[in-house]
């Protein structure tokens, strides 16, 4: 008897339809074929199928038994199958009556029956309402991922002898209730430092205040101990929380790769990712035979920290160029295209030399001038000229680190506290979000130039003092228009409606430091 049951492949961000074909013969050499084109966990499914049937207990027929996934020309990975060859398997033998409403089968089995979390579901139930399919039969540790999609119903399932009973009506499965999106905010107690507790460095400070309400990249430079890291991970505690929008586009990533933890639903905390200066291309980019995201798309609406910045692999680094230009990042291969999005902050720190003390006041430098030359050449051009903020990071003299620390003061109206640096940093978006309205645009630093002329009012003493910055430092295009962005940041920051010279006075402070 030849029975079909729906369930869904991944290709990037998308789910796509699979009919999951079984046909069990009563003639013929017993045996348990799956064909169009499964990988290898997918072959692998034979023995988990029929040892979860077997510990259910359901005698597995001894008949021939050829399962097709069509449509048979798309590659299909992943153990998600489990669950609808098993179900194809007892309607074909007449066992339970799959629902006439068209209904997603969905997940790994265990050797027990059991279900087990099953990445891919968020996309699953995103699918299933565009496509108007009514219910998702998934593992009860991934459910909740699909709770937040309206217009389905999802039925969280514990293991295969259970939904067998639901769907003989012989026992019940509850839906699950559809969960409503709240913007948390940040948990205080999961941040790892707080800006208080960095001591000096109150430059370095506003430039990261700055950074996080324009969603600017930064580029730290100073020697090792001077706080770059520190810097970096307090940047965590002053991020504003995410919208539903970016909410929903964080989750799809992390319910593709498997990264929501079981029974979690929505990402509601901002992205912080950091990468080992051994991260491959393809770790930090994305890639592979059959193409997944890398930590740049991991980082999608928020942070992306690379320290050591030049001891990553300069063709590694320069794969950075184009996501950081257009906020996503295309793979192609041979069997199509995939494009996931990539618009995440980078806060990217490094020593000034191999060492690390090149200009050190008190240490002195042991690297010779082609060691420095070699070290510093690994970051192109190009590659900074992408970075909006470049800020020096001295080491902390040793008054300011024996003293009370309650006792230092911040300077240039920079509050040392991540409470009230982030409430600073939720106004700016705010007015972000009033300006972007409708347009996709979520911070400073997504506009692009077309945006530019339209949304900064610039003053005639700022666009003088632009163009004169631009001629006597040999500026860039890019760079000319990434210090608008820079400038209308700070404007927002001050709550003022046009851009004023003193605020593109301090973008430029960020910009020509280290290239004059």
């Amino acid at each position: 008897m030849l029975t079909k049951v729906l369930s869904a492949a991944h290709f990037g961000l998308e789910a796509t339809p699979i009919e999951v074909e079984v046909n069990v013969f009563k003639k013929g050499f017993p045996g348990f074929s799956i064909i169009g084109l499964p990988n290898k966990s997918i072959e692998e499914a034979k023995e988990r199928v029929k040892t979860a049937l077997i510990n259910s207990g359901i005698d597995f027929p001894n008949l021939k038994i050829i399962v097709n996934l069509a449509p048979a020309d798309i590659p299909k990975e992943g153990s998600l199958y489990d669950l609808p060859i098993a179900i194809g398997i007892l309607a074909s033998m007449e066992l339970v009556k799959i629902p006439e409403e068209k209904s997603f089968f969905y997940g790994e089995l265990s050797l027990d029956g059991g279900l087990r979390h099953t990445k891919g579901v968020f996309l699953l139930a995103l699918a299933a309402k565009s496509l108007g399919i009514k219910n998702l039969f998934v593992p009860k540790d991934s459910a909740n991922e699909a709770s937040v999609i309206t217009g389905i119903n999802v039925y969280p399932v514990t293991s295969l002898s259970e939904l067998i009973g639901f769907l003989n009506g012989v026992s019940e499965i509850k839906k699950l209730n559809h969960t409503v999106h709240h913007s948390l905010s940040t948990d205080y107690e999961t941040v790892e430092f707080d800006f208080s507790e960095i001591i000096g460095q109150e430059s370095a400070k506003r430039a990261m205040t700055i950074a996080a309400a324009g969603g600017h990249n930064i580029f730290m430079m100073g020697p090792p101990g001077a706080g770059k890291t520190m810097l970096a991970r307090a940047t965590a505690g002053i991020l504003p929380p995410l919208n539903e929008e970016e909410s929903l586009e964080v989750t799809k990533i992390y319910s593709l790769t498997g990264n929501i933890p079981p029974g979690e639903g929505l990402i509601t905390q901002r992205p912080f990712r950091t990468a080992h200066h051994t991260t491959s291309r393809i770790g930090l980019i994305g890639g592979g035979s059959d193409p997944h995201p890398g930590e740049i798309s991991l980082s999608h609406n928020g942070v992306l920290f690379l320290d050591e910045f030049p001891e990553f692999p300069r063709s590694t680094l320069e794969a950075l160029r184009q996501p950081l230009e257009d906020g996503r990042v295309s793979i192609i291969r041979i069997a199509g295209s995939v494009t996931f999005p990539a618009s995440f902050m980078l806060i990217a720190a490094a020593n000034p030399c191999p060492c690390g003390y090149l200009g050190d006041p008190k240490k002195e430098c042991k690297c010779t001038p082609r060691m420095v030359m070699k070290y510093q050449a690994k970051l192109s051009g190009p590659l900074m000229d992408r970075i909006d903020l470049h800020i020096n990071v001295p080491a902390v003299d040793i008054e300011k680190l024996i003293a009370d620390p309650t006792s230092h003061k911040a300077s240039r109206g920079v509050v040392a506290n991540s409470r009230q640096i982030r409430e600073e940093v939720i106004n700016a978006r705010k007015i972000q979000n009033k300006r972007f309205k409708g347009l996709k645009i979520y911070t400073n630093a997504n506009m692009k130039n077309k945006h530019i002329g339209k949304f900064c009012d610039i003053d005639k003493e700022s666009l003088l003092l632009l163009k004169q910055a631009v001629n006597t430092y040999n500026l860039s295009a890019r760079t000319y228009f990434r210090l608008i962005k820079v400038s209308q940041t700070i404007c927002d920051l001050a709550g003022e409606k046009r851009i004023l010279p003193n605020h593109v006075a301090e973008a430029l402070q960020y910009r020509i430091r280290t290239n004059d």
